[in-house]
């Protein structure tokens, strides 16, 4: 892979034995900044027994406690969301973190998650573009204009606009062919889930290549990325056995820990990584599922410098 490659991390964002501990997330914040990160990530999960902090706010906090080192969400599950209402929350992020939003939007996997929020679980396709569309006019026009099914603008004002020009860069989060396409589509970049195989990767990084040439997009303009989860342990059996236990906890799925993580020594999880940026990985979302504040310096000592 020519170019350069950014490197993210995934906040310490879930906590099963035991309340949000945030001097741990301010800790870790700052060191990860001058570690070097160069974006920092949050996952999005509003209802559930599993202990969470709500992406958005997370982030506000972040952006006070940070300088230069970008925060991104991965990913907002937008259909359970109310456009016009995300977008005036995206933009004040965008300004109280001086411009250093990545929106990443996702279209959600259970259809049974969606009616407690009083939408209903049809069409939410449709309904998931329209409100990128929606954004995208309230961010861009100074009376926004949309009719859509689902929602219809007629000179809509929302001030202020957000810092970044037309607005903050939206990825998708995608995995079936047709979403790779929406994110050609609608976004300026798509992640590939943590959920995802490199195989499966390197796949639909051929398949949003092919699109995004069929769209005449110039790929300069779309960032492809992915997330990764990684257990940094030379005593392999004992990272498994953890992984197993963390996505038990949090996915209620043990075995895909194993099926779809990173795990063993940096030299090993050096090697894994490089598949996937020489697979065309342009930004990699690290996400280590415990020990936060150890993988920051195992990550960063001696994984990424000999990528």
């Amino acid at each position: 892979m020519a170019g350069k490659v950014s490197w993210g991390i995934s906040i310490p964002q879930v906590f099963f034995d035991g309340p949000i501990d945030m001097p741990l997330i301010e800790r870790w914040t700052k060191k990860a900044e001058t570690l070097g990160f160069e974006s920092l990530w949050t996952q999005e999960a509003i209802t559930g027994a599993v202990p969470i902090l709500e992406p958005v706010t997370l982030l506000s906090y972040l952006a006070a406690i940070t300088e230069k080192v970008r925060l991104g969400t991965s990913v907002i599950v937008a259909p359970l969301r109310n456009p016009i209402q995300l977008a005036k929350s995206l933009g004040s992020l965008d300004h109280m973190s001086g411009g250093r939003l990545t929106v990443g939007l996702g279209l959600g996997g259970n259809l049974n998650d969606i009616p407690p929020f009083g939408f209903s679980g049809e069409k939410r396709v449709r309904r998931f573009t329209e409100i990128i569309e929606v954004m995208k006019a309230l961010w861009t026009q100074s009376e926004a204009h949309f009719q859509g099914e689902f929602w219809q603008l007629d000179g809509l004002k929302m001030e202020p606009k957000p810092l970044q020009s037309p607005h903050p860069p939206i990825w998708l989060g995608a995995r079936h062919v047709n979403a790779l396409k929406r994110a050609v589509r609608h976004g300026d970049g798509w992640m590939g889930a943590g959920s995802s195989t490199t195989d499966s990767f390197l796949t639909a990084v051929d398949q949003t290549r092919m699109y995004l040439e069929e769209a005449d997009r110039d790929p300069a303009s779309f960032t492809i990325s992915k997330r990764v989860y990684v257990a940094v342990d030379n005593d392999e059996d004992r990272a498994e056995a953890r992984l197993k236990e963390w996505f038990g906890k949090r996915y209620g799925n043990a075995d895909l820990g194993s099926q779809v993580s990173v795990w063993g020594s940096t030299q090993k999880i050096t090697e894994e990584l490089a598949k996937i940026t020489q697979g065309g990985a342009e930004m990699v979302l690290i996400n280590p599922a415990f020990d936060d504040m150890e993988h920051l310096d195992a990550l960063m000592e001696e994984v990424i410098p000999n990528i």
